[in-house]
């Protein structure tokens, strides 16, 4: 068929028909396995049936009131693991295509300019928000509700962290980024793009500054693997993915590229190169595919891009641009010259200047409170998954921790 381009939707949205026809489809089950099984609470039972009903704007509410970046979370959220997983119609033919009806309603708010979200009545306190990924923009948009004032730093140049930097164009068009965060700038948030806390302006200004701060820095750097480090053939890929983002998908790559790792960012990574015109792309992973960590999603995905698939082996050496790797459980070598090399193999927080204690790549903390009073984490330096959906879960938990913490630091004094 045509080649898509590096920026097209993969998948084609519903029509009015299409949508009902499929809402119809529920069981509506008393016990709404489905709603169970959302980490963020989106409660899709509930949108479901609005939309049967044909209540799309009542749809549009439940899903923006219980997670305020939903628009992103119906194109990006590994569905098949959590909701559609718990779909009782899995048992007669396939699940409701969840994910589907919650972008339909979403681009419908979009279209009629609905604005749910709603800032609640001044309280007086001011919150600082450190990074503008899924979770601090949820937990901004959790407070405003609450009546704080909230304030967000973001180091890059535009806001969205791993939403705008992370996730490729054809899986999360920027535009959409773009407009979950607008509706949390309507609300009240004042945004700070180019501001590194530790240069810029340090964890103690804020402290006094603020009530209190909120660290959503996410695990933005990607890991290295010893054996690649200074090899000028290699890059991760969270450099590349975050480089073809802010370029607009125009980066010549070349013909032979290696991508090491077998998750999410794996996938996108050799995805990518495939549309932006490499000819050949390997991606050899650690995991069998019968234990990859990919969704099914981004598997077929890189699949149906022409990406070569070898799964169970590591890298045993590398020699300029050729490397070697070996399988785990059978006496079996692969040699591979590449061009390029891409690691996908892992990524971890840079939070040295935020002062906080770290337990490896999470911080030390009790839920979201770390030992300082005023300062809070949430996101990939939260335990939990460290997905968008857990992430717009986290920022929730989080906003309420800082909530419920204010509240009893107002009734002592």
């Amino acid at each position: 068929g045509m080649t898509r381009g590096y920026s097209d939707e993969t998948q084609q949205g519903y029509t009015m028909d299409t949508v009902m026809e499929e809402a119809q489809r529920c069981l509506l089950c008393l016990d709404a396995p489905c709603s169970a099984a959302c980490p963020a609470g989106t409660d899709p039972a509930r949108f479901i049936r609005s939309v049967r009903f044909r209540n799309l704007k009542g749809a549009a509410e439940t899903i923006r009131e219980n997670n305020a970046i939903g628009g992103v979370c119906a194109r990006v959220c590994p569905t098949e693991r959590y909701c559609q997983q718990a779909c009782s119609r899995c048992g007669i033919d396939r699940p409701i295509d969840i994910g589907g009806i919650q972008r339909f309603v979403t681009d419908f708010e979009e279209t009629v300019g609905m604005e749910i979200l709603k800032t609640g009545a001044a309280n007086g306190k001011k919150i600082g928000i450190i990074g503008s990924g899924p979770s601090g923009l949820q937990a901004a948009a959790a407070l405003l509700g609450l009546g704080y004032e909230v304030h967000i730093y973001e180091k890059s140049e535009k806001a969205g962290g791993y939403l705008r930097y992370g996730i490729p164009e054809y899986r999360l068009p920027e535009r959409v980024v773009d407009r979950e965060i607008e509706k949390i700038e309507k609300m009240g948030a004042e945004f700070h793009c180019g501001t590194d806390i530790g240069t810029d302006c340090t964890m103690d200004e804020l402290k006094e500054t603020y009530d209190a701060v909120l660290v959503a820095a996410g695990a933005s750097v990607g890991k290295w693997l010893p054996m690649f480090e200074g090899n000028d053939r290699t890059e991760t890929a969270v450099e590349f993915l975050a480089r073809v983002k802010a370029k607009g998908g125009k980066e010549e790559v070349p013909d032979h590229v290696v991508v090491i790792g077998g998750g999410d960012v794996a996938m996108d990574a050799a995805t990518t190169l495939k549309r932006l015109g490499a000819k050949r792309v390997t991606d050899v992973a650690y995991e069998e595919l019968c234990e990859f960590l990919a969704s099914e999603k981004e598997l077929e995905g890189a699949r149906q891009a022409g990406v070569t698939i070898i799964d169970g082996y590591i890298p045993e050496q590398v020699d300029g641009n050729t490397v070697t790797f070996k399988h785990r459980h059978m006496d079996a070598r692969l040699c591979l010259g590449a061009d390029k090399i891409i690691l996908a193999v892992g990524q971890k927080p840079d939070v040295k200047s935020l002062g906080l204690e770290m337990e490896g790549n999470e911080a030390k903390a009790d839920g979201y409170r770390t030992a300082d009073p005023e300062v809070f984490v949430t996101g990939d330096l939260a335990e939990g998954d460290k997905t968008v959906v857990w992430a717009v879960r986290k920022g929730k938990e989080a906003a309420q921790a800082i909530h419920e913490s204010l509240q009893e630091r107002g009734s002592r004094l």
